[in-house]
Protein backbone atom coordinates (compact mmCIF):
# COMPACT_ATOMS: atom_id res chain seq x y z
CA UNK A 1 0.00 0.00 0.00
CA UNK A 2 1.45 3.54 -0.87
CA UNK A 3 2.59 5.49 2.23
CA UNK A 4 0.07 7.51 3.23
CA UNK A 5 -2.80 5.93 2.25
CA UNK A 6 -3.47 3.99 5.56
CA UNK A 7 -4.66 7.27 6.90
CA UNK A 8 -7.54 6.77 4.23
CA UNK A 9 -8.64 3.71 5.72
CA UNK A 10 -11.26 5.42 7.95
CA UNK A 11 -14.95 5.33 6.78
CA UNK A 12 -16.19 8.79 5.71
CA UNK A 13 -19.17 9.97 7.81
CA UNK A 14 -22.29 9.62 5.29
CA UNK A 15 -24.55 11.51 7.43
CA UNK A 16 -24.58 14.53 5.69
CA UNK A 17 -24.44 12.75 2.09
CA UNK A 18 -27.40 11.60 3.59
CA UNK A 19 -28.74 14.96 3.81
CA UNK A 20 -32.75 15.04 3.86
CA UNK A 21 -32.91 11.38 4.77
CA UNK A 22 -31.63 12.14 8.47
CA UNK A 23 -33.12 15.06 8.24
CA UNK A 24 -36.61 15.63 6.00
CA UNK A 25 -38.76 18.12 5.64
CA UNK A 26 -41.92 18.37 7.15
CA UNK A 27 -44.54 16.80 4.36
CA UNK A 28 -48.15 15.55 4.78
CA UNK A 29 -48.76 12.19 4.61
CA UNK A 30 -50.52 10.14 1.99
CA UNK A 31 -54.83 9.78 1.84
CA UNK A 32 -54.23 6.81 4.08
CA UNK A 33 -52.43 8.54 6.29
CA UNK A 34 -49.62 6.17 6.55
CA UNK A 35 -46.40 6.90 8.57
CA UNK A 36 -43.01 6.10 6.95
CA UNK A 37 -40.96 8.38 9.98
CA UNK A 38 -39.89 4.38 11.36
CA UNK A 39 -39.16 3.02 8.40
CA UNK A 40 -36.66 6.22 7.11
CA UNK A 41 -35.13 6.15 10.67
CA UNK A 42 -34.67 1.83 10.47
CA UNK A 43 -32.85 2.48 6.69
CA UNK A 44 -30.64 5.25 8.57
CA UNK A 45 -30.17 3.44 11.33
CA UNK A 46 -28.91 0.51 9.14
CA UNK A 47 -26.58 2.90 7.29
CA UNK A 48 -25.07 4.05 10.59
CA UNK A 49 -24.35 0.34 11.27
CA UNK A 50 -22.64 -0.28 8.05
CA UNK A 51 -20.16 2.54 8.58
CA UNK A 52 -19.72 1.55 12.72
CA UNK A 53 -18.85 -2.01 11.31
CA UNK A 54 -16.77 -0.74 8.54
CA UNK A 55 -14.57 1.41 10.74
CA UNK A 56 -14.18 -1.47 13.25
CA UNK A 57 -12.92 -3.66 10.70
CA UNK A 58 -10.10 -0.42 9.50
CA UNK A 59 -9.03 0.01 13.09
CA UNK A 60 -8.02 -3.11 13.08
CA UNK A 61 -6.15 -3.49 10.12
CA UNK A 62 -8.89 -5.74 8.33
CA UNK A 63 -9.36 -3.42 5.03
CA UNK A 64 -11.36 -6.03 3.25
CA UNK A 65 -13.88 -6.14 6.52
CA UNK A 66 -14.49 -2.48 5.78
CA UNK A 67 -14.85 -2.57 2.12
CA UNK A 68 -17.17 -5.70 2.48
CA UNK A 69 -19.27 -4.34 5.19
CA UNK A 70 -20.30 -1.04 2.80
CA UNK A 71 -20.29 -3.58 -0.05
CA UNK A 72 -23.37 -3.26 -2.18
CA UNK A 73 -25.16 -6.52 -1.05
CA UNK A 74 -25.26 -4.42 2.22
CA UNK A 75 -26.72 -1.65 0.94
CA UNK A 76 -29.06 -3.08 -1.25
CA UNK A 77 -30.08 -5.35 1.65
CA UNK A 78 -30.96 -1.81 3.35
CA UNK A 79 -32.89 -0.42 0.54
CA UNK A 80 -35.20 -3.64 -0.18
CA UNK A 81 -35.88 -3.88 3.38
CA UNK A 82 -37.31 -0.80 3.34
CA UNK A 83 -39.17 -1.17 0.55
CA UNK A 84 -40.88 -3.76 1.15
CA UNK A 85 -41.56 -2.61 4.53
CA UNK A 86 -43.41 0.53 3.33
CA UNK A 87 -45.40 -2.03 0.32
CA UNK A 88 -46.39 -4.29 3.38
CA UNK A 89 -47.77 -1.03 4.92
CA UNK A 90 -49.73 0.65 2.57
CA UNK A 91 -51.23 -2.83 1.53
CA UNK A 92 -52.22 -2.83 5.24
CA UNK A 93 -53.76 0.27 5.21
CA UNK A 94 -55.55 -0.21 1.90
CA UNK A 95 -57.20 -3.45 3.13
CA UNK A 96 -58.04 -2.16 6.43
CA UNK A 97 -59.48 0.91 4.57
CA UNK A 98 -61.66 -1.54 2.07
CA UNK A 99 -63.04 -3.60 5.12
CA UNK A 100 -64.43 -0.66 6.55
CA UNK A 101 -65.79 1.22 3.69
CA UNK A 102 -67.29 -2.74 3.13
CA UNK A 103 -69.20 -2.65 6.07
CA UNK A 104 -70.40 0.45 5.47
CA UNK A 105 -71.93 0.56 2.32
CA UNK A 106 -73.01 -3.24 3.05
CA UNK A 107 -70.72 -4.57 0.03
CA UNK A 108 -70.89 -7.91 -1.02
CA UNK A 109 -68.28 -9.93 0.89
CA UNK A 110 -67.56 -12.03 -2.07
CA UNK A 111 -66.21 -8.74 -4.28
CA UNK A 112 -64.46 -7.74 -1.43
CA UNK A 113 -62.36 -10.21 -1.48
CA UNK A 114 -61.47 -10.09 -4.68
CA UNK A 115 -60.01 -6.36 -4.30
CA UNK A 116 -58.35 -7.49 -0.83
CA UNK A 117 -54.10 -6.96 -1.87
CA UNK A 118 -52.29 -10.25 -1.79
CA UNK A 119 -48.82 -11.24 -1.83
CA UNK A 120 -48.55 -10.41 -5.58
CA UNK A 121 -49.91 -7.09 -4.83
CA UNK A 122 -47.65 -6.24 -2.25
CA UNK A 123 -45.03 -7.36 -5.12
CA UNK A 124 -46.48 -5.30 -7.67
CA UNK A 125 -46.52 -2.03 -5.19
CA UNK A 126 -43.00 -2.75 -3.85
CA UNK A 127 -41.84 -2.48 -7.26
CA UNK A 128 -43.57 0.76 -8.48
CA UNK A 129 -41.58 1.64 -5.08
CA UNK A 130 -38.72 0.82 -6.25
CA UNK A 131 -38.08 2.39 -9.55
CA UNK A 132 -36.68 5.59 -8.32
CA UNK A 133 -34.21 3.47 -6.56
CA UNK A 134 -32.37 2.76 -10.24
CA UNK A 135 -29.81 6.03 -9.58
CA UNK A 136 -29.24 4.39 -6.34
CA UNK A 137 -28.32 0.60 -7.54
CA UNK A 138 -26.11 2.37 -10.52
CA UNK A 139 -24.00 4.07 -7.86
CA UNK A 140 -23.88 0.62 -5.95
CA UNK A 141 -22.44 -0.64 -9.59
CA UNK A 142 -19.88 2.19 -9.65
CA UNK A 143 -18.79 1.31 -6.06
CA UNK A 144 -18.28 -2.06 -6.78
CA UNK A 145 -16.57 -0.90 -9.62
CA UNK A 146 -13.60 0.66 -7.11
CA UNK A 147 -13.52 -1.98 -5.74
CA UNK A 148 -12.41 -4.68 -8.40
CA UNK A 149 -10.54 -2.34 -10.61
CA UNK A 150 -7.60 -2.15 -7.60
CA UNK A 151 -7.65 -5.08 -6.58
CA UNK A 152 -7.52 -6.26 -3.38
CA UNK A 153 -7.26 -3.92 -0.21
CA UNK A 154 -4.32 -4.68 0.57
CA UNK A 155 -2.76 -3.90 -2.53
CA UNK A 156 -4.72 -0.47 -3.14
CA UNK A 157 -3.01 2.71 -3.42
CA UNK A 158 -4.06 6.09 -2.06
CA UNK A 159 -5.75 6.68 -5.03
CA UNK A 160 -7.58 3.74 -5.03
CA UNK A 161 -8.72 4.57 -1.38
CA UNK A 162 -10.28 7.61 -1.73
CA UNK A 163 -11.84 6.53 -5.11
CA UNK A 164 -13.58 3.93 -2.79
CA UNK A 165 -14.39 6.81 -0.38
CA UNK A 166 -15.80 8.64 -2.84
CA UNK A 167 -17.92 6.39 -4.32
CA UNK A 168 -19.53 5.90 -0.76
CA UNK A 169 -20.52 9.19 -0.74
CA UNK A 170 -22.38 9.19 -3.55
CA UNK A 171 -23.73 5.85 -2.63
CA UNK A 172 -25.45 7.70 0.15
CA UNK A 173 -26.75 10.29 -1.42
CA UNK A 174 -28.01 8.50 -4.44
CA UNK A 175 -30.16 6.54 -1.15
CA UNK A 176 -31.59 10.27 -0.41
CA UNK A 177 -32.86 10.45 -3.50
CA UNK A 178 -34.06 6.90 -4.05
CA UNK A 179 -35.70 7.65 -0.49
CA UNK A 180 -38.08 10.71 -1.62
CA UNK A 181 -38.66 9.19 -4.91
CA UNK A 182 -40.48 6.26 -2.75
CA UNK A 183 -41.86 8.94 -0.61
CA UNK A 184 -43.52 10.77 -3.56
CA UNK A 185 -44.55 7.11 -4.94
CA UNK A 186 -46.23 5.97 -1.58
CA UNK A 187 -48.50 9.11 -1.46
CA UNK A 188 -49.49 8.67 -5.27
CA UNK A 189 -50.01 4.61 -4.34
CA UNK A 190 -51.86 5.82 -1.29
CA UNK A 191 -54.21 8.05 -3.46
CA UNK A 192 -54.83 5.44 -5.83
CA UNK A 193 -56.23 3.51 -3.06
CA UNK A 194 -57.83 5.45 -1.44
CA UNK A 195 -59.70 6.22 -4.15
CA UNK A 196 -60.72 2.62 -4.66
CA UNK A 197 -62.08 2.75 -0.78
CA UNK A 198 -64.26 5.56 -2.21
CA UNK A 199 -65.66 3.49 -4.55
CA UNK A 200 -66.83 0.36 -2.04
CA UNK A 201 -67.86 3.18 0.67
CA UNK A 202 -69.90 4.64 -2.39
CA UNK A 203 -71.30 1.45 -3.37
CA UNK A 204 -75.21 0.69 -3.29
CA UNK A 205 -77.00 -2.12 -3.60
CA UNK A 206 -78.93 -2.37 -6.84
CA UNK A 207 -82.58 -1.31 -7.00
CA UNK A 208 -83.83 -2.66 -9.76
CA UNK A 209 -84.60 -6.66 -8.36
CA UNK A 210 -86.86 -5.14 -5.64
CA UNK A 211 -88.67 -3.16 -8.44
CA UNK A 212 -89.00 -6.17 -10.83
CA UNK A 213 -90.32 -8.27 -7.43
CA UNK A 214 -92.45 -5.28 -6.68
CA UNK A 215 -94.22 -4.88 -10.12
CA UNK A 216 -94.13 -8.80 -10.44
CA UNK A 217 -96.36 -8.31 -7.61
CA UNK A 218 -98.39 -5.73 -7.77
CA UNK A 219 -98.80 -6.84 -11.70
CA UNK A 220 -100.36 -10.32 -9.59
CA UNK A 221 -102.40 -8.57 -7.60
CA UNK A 222 -104.29 -6.83 -9.65
CA UNK A 223 -104.70 -9.24 -12.30
CA UNK A 224 -106.40 -11.26 -9.26
CA UNK A 225 -108.60 -8.64 -8.45
CA UNK A 226 -110.24 -8.32 -11.27
CA UNK A 227 -110.75 -11.70 -11.74
CA UNK A 228 -112.51 -12.33 -8.19
CA UNK A 229 -114.78 -8.58 -9.34
CA UNK A 230 -115.77 -10.54 -12.16
CA UNK A 231 -114.18 -8.18 -14.74
CA UNK A 232 -112.09 -10.74 -16.00
CA UNK A 233 -112.93 -14.35 -17.41
CA UNK A 234 -111.99 -16.72 -14.42
CA UNK A 235 -108.87 -19.27 -15.74
CA UNK A 236 -109.13 -22.83 -14.52
CA UNK A 237 -106.22 -22.69 -12.54
CA UNK A 238 -108.46 -20.32 -10.22
CA UNK A 239 -111.70 -21.40 -10.42
CA UNK A 240 -111.59 -23.05 -6.97
CA UNK A 241 -110.32 -20.06 -5.49
CA UNK A 242 -113.00 -17.50 -7.37
CA UNK A 243 -115.95 -19.80 -6.51
CA UNK A 244 -114.59 -19.90 -2.62
CA UNK A 245 -114.88 -15.90 -2.63
CA UNK A 246 -118.09 -15.70 -4.26
CA UNK A 247 -119.41 -18.44 -1.98
CA UNK A 248 -118.29 -15.45 0.78
CA UNK A 249 -119.54 -12.59 -0.36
Amino acid sequence: MAPGSERLWVVPELGPSLGRLVDPPASPRGALHVSLDDVRLDLVSGVFDLAGAGRSFAAAGDHDGAIASLGRVAWLGLWEQAVAATASRIAAEANAGLRLAAAESRFPTRRLRRLALTDEDIRAIGARLGSGGAPFVAALDALEQTVHATGSARGRSTAGVEAWRTALGAVARRLESAWLALDAAARVEQEGWAAEIGRVRAWHRPLWPVRLVTAVVLAAATYLGLVLGGYLPVPPPLEGLAAFWWARL
